[in-house]
C-alpha cells in the first residue's frame, strides 16, 4: 500500500505514505495530520501521491522554494490554470524566482530575503515586472501553508515595488478612419476592421469559425482563442466564463463580414475546395490559422503609415471600448460586450474616459432640469422683512 489515513482524534486524520528506500534499503514513509474531515484527508493523500508520480515530492523538512515552486506549477497551478498562465508562471520561477532564492530551504526564506531581492531586481526590470514576479511568489507560498509547509506566508510582510501603469492608446474617431484607409489593400484588413468594431481580443478574433458568426442575428460567439507557443499555434477555450460570450455587432460589421464570406467562398472555389462552417474566418489562404506574430507586424506598418504612433493592436480593443462610452453606452453592455469580470473592473480600466465625459453628462443635465429660482426674491415685502427681523436678533 503507498497510503493510509488513520483517525487520531475527533476531526484530526494521519497520512502515511512510502516515499521509497532509504540509502541504508530500509523503506521510508511520511506522516502528516491534517485537520477537518475525512475527505480532507483523502484529498492531501491524493495530492502527495500525485506528487511522487510526478517525481517533485520533497520532504517537508528540507524542502527548498524551488522544490516548492517546481511542486506547486505541476501539482496545483498545471490543473487549474491555462497553459498559458502555467507557461508564463514557469517562466517567472525559472528565469528570476529560482536562480536567485530558489535554493533556500523554505523553513529559512524570511521577509528580509524577499524584501533585498525586489530591491535588487528592481535595479534592472520595471517595477511593474518586479510586482508579477510578488505576485506569482505569492501564490506558490500560500500553496505552501495550506500544505502545512508553512505557518504564515512571508509575503504578506514584503511591501512590493508599486506597478506603474502604461498609458492607455486609444484612437480618435478621424484617427480610425487613417488607420483602415491605410489598412486597405492589406490581407489583415478583415481582421483589423472586426477588431475596432467588435472588441474582441486578437486571440478570440483568430479563434473564429464561421459557424461562431450569425449574420441574420448579427452576433459573434466566442468560444475559443488561438496563441502561438513556442512557435507552434494552439486552440484551447477561453481563459473565463466570462470570456465565452455572445457579442452584438453593428449592421455595418454584419454586413461585411456576409461580403467577407462571399470573397472566401469564391476563393476557396477557384482552389477547387467549398467553405464550410468549421472553416476559420480569419486564416491564411491554405485556410490555416494566421500567424499572431505576423498579425502584430503587419500592422505595426499600417499604423507607421497612417502616421499613428505607439498603437499596438490590443488598443483597437480600448478604441472599441471608449468610443462606445463617448457615444454613452452602458458601461454594463461594454463590460459584458468585453467579457469582464464585472463592471467595477471595466470601469477601473477606463476611469480616465469617464471623467472626461462629466462636462457632456452635465450638458446633458442642465437640458432636463428647470432653472432654479430665488425665492426671496420672488415673495412679498413681509417676508422679506421678516427674515431681516431674524437675521437681526443676537
Amino acid at each position: 500500500m503507498r497510503g493510509s489515513i488513520r483517525q487520531r482524534g475527533k476531526k484530526n486524520w494521519q497520512i502515511q505514505i512510502y516515499t521509497g528506500l532509504g540509502p541504508d534499503g530500509k523503506p521510508r514513509r511520511h506522516f502528516e495530520t491534517v485537520k477537518g474531515r475525512k475527505g480532507d484527508a483523502q484529498k492531501r493523500l491524493t495530492e502527495l501521491l500525485a506528487s511522487l508520480d510526478k517525481g517533485v515530492y520533497t520532504p517537508p523538512g528540507r524542502l527548498t522554494l524551488a522544490d516548492l515552486l517546481n511542486q506547486w506549477l505541476q501539482g496545483y497551478v498545471k490543473t487549474n490554470c491555462s497553459i498559458r498562465t502555467l507557461e508564463s508562471y514557469q517562466a517567472i520561477a525559472e528565469v528570476h524566482l529560482i536562480p536567485s532564492l530558489g535554493h533556500h530551504q523554505l523553513k529559512h526564506l524570511n521577509q528580509q530575503m524577499i524584501q533585498a531581492y525586489y530591491g535588487k531586481a528592481c535595479e534592472k526590470l520595471s517595477s511593474r515586472t518586479v510586482h508579477h514576479q510578488h505576485r506569482v511568489l505569492s501564490q506558490a507560498l500560500k500553496y505552501a501553508v495550506r500544505q502545512g509547509y508553512l505557518g504564515r506566508n512571508p509575503c504578506e510582510l514584503v511591501d512590493p515595488p508599486s506597478p506603474k501603469g502604461k498609458p492607455m492608446r486609444t484612437l480618435t474617431q478621424s484617427e480610425v478612419q487613417d488607420l483602415l484607409i491605410s489598412a486597405q489593400g492589406s490581407y489583415y484588413y478583415p481582421v483589423i476592421y472586426t477588431a475596432v468594431s467588435s472588441g474582441l481580443r486578437q486571440a478570440e478574433l483568430l479563434g473564429l469559425e464561421w459557424r461562431d458568426i450569425d449574420i441574420a442575428s448579427r452576433s459573434i460567439s466566442v468560444n475559443r482563442v488561438l496563441y502561438k507557443r513556442r512557435g507552434i499555434c494552439q486552440f484551447n477555450e477561453p481563459k473565463t466564463e466570462h470570456s465565452r460570450r455572445l457579442v452584438s455587432m453593428t449592421s455595418k460589421l454584419a454586413e461585411f463580414l456576409g461580403e467577407y464570406r462571399l470573397e472566401r467562398a469564391r476563393l476557396y472555389h477557384q482552389l477547387g475546395k467549398t467553405i464550410t462552417l468549421d472553416d476559420l474566418v480569419f486564416s491564411n489562404v491554405e485556410g490555416k490559422p494566421l500567424n499572431p506574430s505576423s498579425l502584430s507586424r503587419e500592422f505595426a506598418r499600417i499604423v507607421k503609415r497612417a502616421g499613428l504612433k505607439h498603437s499596438r493592436f490590443h488598443d483597437l480593443r480600448h478604441t472599441f471600448a471608449s468610443l462606445m462610452l463617448l457615444r454613452g453606452a452602458k458601461p454594463k453592455v461594454i463590460s459584458e460586450a468585453l467579457g469582464h469580470a464585472s463592471v467595477a473592473f471595466t470601469m477601473d480600466i477606463y476611469s480616465h474616459i469617464i471623467e472626461g465625459m462629466q462636462s457632456e453628462a452635465m450638458a446633458l443635465l442642465d437640458e432636463v432640469l428647470p432653472a432654479g429660482v430665488n425665492v426671496a426674491g420672488k415673495n412679498n415685502g413681509n417676508l422679506t422683512a421678516t427674515a431681516d427681523i431674524k437675521l437681526a436678533k443676537p
